[in-house]
C-alpha cells in the first residue's frame, strides 16, 4: 500500500530536480576538433583543461594522481588541489618498478592522455 501512495511522489520529485550540465568523454571531444588548453584548475580548485572549439567550452578533470617530473622527479597531486614533489627512484623501488605514468610536462602543455583525464562539463 505504501509503495502505490509514495510512487506519484517519488515521480514528480525525480522530474522536477534541475537537468545536469551536459556532459561529453575527452576522447570524444578531442575526436571533434576540440582544442585542449593548458593544465590549470576551475573556480573550486579542481585542475583540468579547458577544451574548445568556437563558442563550445568543456572543463574536463584531471584524473591522474602522478606524474613524472624531468628526468629523476616525480609529482603527485592531492586531493585538495596540492602538488607534492617526489624522488622517482624511491617511489620506483616501493612501488616495484616503472609506472605507466604521464610526464607532468606534457599535462601541463594540455597534451593529456585519454586515461589521465575524467569526466567532461560543458561551461555556459
Amino acid at each position: 500500500m505504501r509503495f502505490s501512495v509514495f510512487s506519484p511522489l517519488l515521480a514528480v520529485a525525480l522530474l522536477s530536480l534541475p537537468v545536469a550540465a551536459q556532459a561529453a568523454s575527452f576522447k570524444e571531444l578531442s575526436g571533434q576538433g576540440y582544442k585542449v588548453g593548458a593544465l590549470s584548475s576551475n573556480k573550486a580548485g579542481i585542475r583540468g583543461w579547458n577544451l574548445s572549439k568556437g563558442s563550445d567550452r568543456y572543463f574536463c578533470d584531471m584524473r591522474a594522481t602522478m606524474a613524472y617530473s624531468g628526468k629523476n622527479g616525480m609529482v603527485s597531486f592531492t586531493s585538495a588541489g596540492r602538488m607534492i614533489t617526489l624522488d622517482r627512484a624511491t617511489v620506483e623501488k616501493r612501488l616495484g618498478g616503472s609506472l605507466d605514468l604521464p610526464r607532468y610536462e606534457d599535462l601541463k602543455a594540455g597534451r593529456p592522455r585519454a586515461d589521465d583525464v575524467g569526466s567532461c562539463r560543458k561551461l555556459t
